[in-house]
């Protein structure tokens, strides 16, 4: 089964583009590092939940959408010590400070 990591973020709107070109740079490290698959997306349909919700998790304000994002791994690789991630880390066209990320092991993939 592969190891999955996964990210919710709150992006501005207006940084639709720029979270694209950071997230196509971004891309090719994970490869690099043993992801089989990367996957971001842009939030269309995000409810407002009565107790939690995508939009609270992150504390989206007012014009900014939530992004959920994974990768996928054929084993748990670490990458966040690589030098050109710590860069980019620094250049995130959102707040990394809200967002929300883990590791996750699959344990059903149909």
């Amino acid at each position: 089964m592969a190891y999955v990591e996964g990210f919710v973020a709150a992006v501005p709107e207006s940084n639709k583009t720029a979270y694209r070109r950071h997230a196509a740079k971004a891309a090719p490290l994970f490869k690099e590092f043993g992801a089989t698959r990367v996957v971001e997306c842009w939030g269309d349909d995000i409810p407002d939940g009565k107790l939690t919700d995508f939009r609270g998790a992150v504390k989206a304000r007012k014009g900014e959408v939530v992004v959920f994002s994974w990768i996928e791994y054929a084993a748990n690789k670490k990458i966040m010590s690589d030098p050109r991630m710590k860069k980019m880390g620094a250049t995130m066209p959102f707040d990394g400070k809200r967002m929300i990320f883990g590791g996750f092991m699959a344990i059903l993939d149909v």
